[in-house]
């Protein structure tokens, strides 16, 4: 009952009211993406979703927008600087998940999502993970957060799968929020995105592999 009505009545209640509480910091955070990053403060990602549907992930930038002389964005580690570092460290670069949330593309606690790339590397039991919506936070974040590997990282997520339920989100939840007063465990990392096209191309060979046609 709680996974399949309560959950998501939950998520768009408490992630309207974060909204709505925290307009002021999001609108500090929006000015001040716009002057570190030099430019749109938001950054755009595609990623799997819940049954691996494509959805348009969006965080706070945390790398400014910094190119060569032909045009190119320089290097990840000279980009990253001070306040998007500050950004990771407390985790304020994913607080616009809180409109993903809201329009159902994710849910509060669930397992964090990955790139569609990445689909390309999972067994059928890890990929059970897609069963429910990505989180904000999730059981492998609370426990490891970005310290485990990704074999330990996918079993955790499908471990979550397995016992879902209002109790293990309530504990998940208080638990990420300790580990971020903490700031421990963050990896500075933001990886590049896959084209759509390629994704679709990925799940059409995926398909043919299991002998099922695709859609």
């Amino acid at each position: 009952m709680y996974a399949k009505f309560f959950k998501r009545f939950l998520d768009f209640i408490l992630s309207l009211c974060a909204v709505i509480v925290l307009s002021p910091l999001l609108m500090i955070l929006i000015i001040l993406g716009f002057v570190f990053m030099r430019g749109n403060p938001f950054f755009y990602q595609e990623r799997p979703g819940k049954n691996e549907k494509i959805f348009r992930l969006i965080k706070f930038r945390s790398m400014d927008n910094r190119k060569d002389k032909n045009g190119k964005l320089l290097p990840d580690e000279v980009r990253l600087n001070k306040y998007g570092r500050f950004l990771r460290s407390t985790s304020l670069d994913e607080l616009p998940e809180l409109i993903n949330i809201i329009k159902g593309d994710m849910s509060i606690i669930g397992p964090r999502p990955l790139l569609p790339r990445d689909v390309a590397y999972m067994n059928k039991n890890q990929l059970c993970r897609h069963s429910v919506s990505p989180g904000l936070t999730g059981l492998a974040q609370c426990t490891g957060r970005n310290s485990f590997d990704w074999d330990k990282k996918l079993a955790t997520d499908v471990e979550y799968v397995d016992n879902l339920s209002f109790v293990l989100d309530i504990k998940i939840f208080l638990k990420t929020i300790l580990k971020v007063v903490k700031r421990e465990d963050v990896e500075f990392v933001e990886v590049e995105d896959m084209d759509l096209k390629d994704w679709n191309e990925l799940k059409k060979r995926k398909a043919e592999e299991n002998g099922v046609k695709s859609i």
